[in-house]
């Protein structure tokens, strides 16, 4: 299996950008509606995305980037999903994808000022655990892709 270069890695990172843009357009209430039964909707999902963008943007990337010392900790994962749930409710479909672009651009703004050489660095969080920019990258890349492809599905549904 071929392993990625940053520059690639950065590069994937970055498309969700044009994906999340093109997600303008849809019609208000298929944004608002369930993907499936029992599943968020497109609003839920971007507003889930957009919150962990910020969460690692204002906790580890900017810290890495301002050689400050790491602020995130592990957090109850339900609990911060539910309240980015409730928090895209009240935000419209523009405000939510402006401000899910502004987060991720703003990532890869201080991804390719770092040195490539501390990618691999291994940075202490607050929990005392390793954070690395790579492992960072190579989790949210997938996780970016499995939302994407659950929305296009949704939206590809007749």
């Amino acid at each position: 299996m071929k392993t990625e270069t940053i520059n690639e890695r950065i590069n994937s990172f970055e498309e969700f950008i044009h994906f999340v843009e093109s997600l303008r357009n849809m019609e208000n209430g298929k944004w608002e509606l369930p993907i499936a039964e029992g599943k968020w909707t497109v609003r839920d999902i971007i507003a889930h995305i957009m919150l962990w963008d910020k969460y690692f943007l204002e906790n580890a990337i900017r810290k890495i980037k301002l050689q400050q010392p790491l602020t995130s900790r592990h957090v109850n994962f339900d609990e911060f999903n539910n309240n980015a749930v409730q928090y895209g409710k009240t935000k419209d479909k523009d405000t939510l994808i402006s401000e899910t672009i502004s987060y991720r651009r703003e990532i890869i703004d201080h991804l390719t000022s770092i040195p490539r050489e501390n990618y691999e660095n291994k940075y202490v969080d607050e929990d005392g655990n390793h954070f690395t920019i790579k492992s960072y990258l190579d989790g949210f890349i997938p996780h970016d892709s499995h939302h994407k492809s659950q929305i296009e599905q949704y939206l590809n549904k007749p």
